[in-house]
């Protein structure tokens, strides 16, 4: 999903290349051979919209139905895992509240996963690129949800802007 040649993967995980190369083709059978949840069903779409106008809005209770109770969220490339709707919620209120007022665009499908770019308030005015958002969805709602903080390099593989106005 982020176009890394496995010489970078195994420069980052401090291993070689063929370490990378043999972990992606174990992973990429794991996957091939396993049901898949829901994440071989359709995108919903109406969950999505949702998720979008509530997030825009920064509507917590509307949120609270949208995300699952366990669901996770990371934000590459900080050392951050959260775990559970209620942890995910304390940070957006609390260090995330930056993100109060985000605008989000589609931006297709990554890795197969509904992606949509983040766009923060800008002071200066309009919005400026924050994050490439994934989400994963199984049981009618979202249960991972992964902000790519590489917007500067993400954003123009995506055919994102990188910025809006007002």
């Amino acid at each position: 999903m982020l176009q890394w040649q496995a010489s970078e993967a195994a420069e980052l995980l401090d291993t070689s290349v063929p370490s990378v190369n043999s972990a992606l083709q174990r992973a990429r059978a794991t996957l091939a051979s396993s049901p898949g949840g829901d994440r071989d069903a359709e995108v919903d779409e109406e969950l999505l919209g949702r998720y979008v106008s509530a997030f825009e809005a920064y509507d917590i209770d509307a949120l609270t139905a949208l995300i699952a109770e366990d669901a996770t969220q990371s934000m590459p490339p900080y050392d951050m895992w959260l775990s559970g709707r209620e942890n995910i919620f304390t940070w957006w209120l609390g260090p995330g509240i930056e993100c109060r007022g985000s605008r989000l665009l589609p931006a297709g499908l990554a890795n197969g996963v509904p992606a949509y770019g983040q766009y923060k308030p800008d002071p200066n005015g309009g919005y400026a690129p924050w994050a490439l958002q994934v989400h994963e969805q199984s049981r009618g709602r979202l249960v991972e949800l992964t902000f790519f903080l590489d917007a500067q390099r993400l954003f123009p593989l995506f055919g994102l802007p990188l910025r809006l106005d007002a």
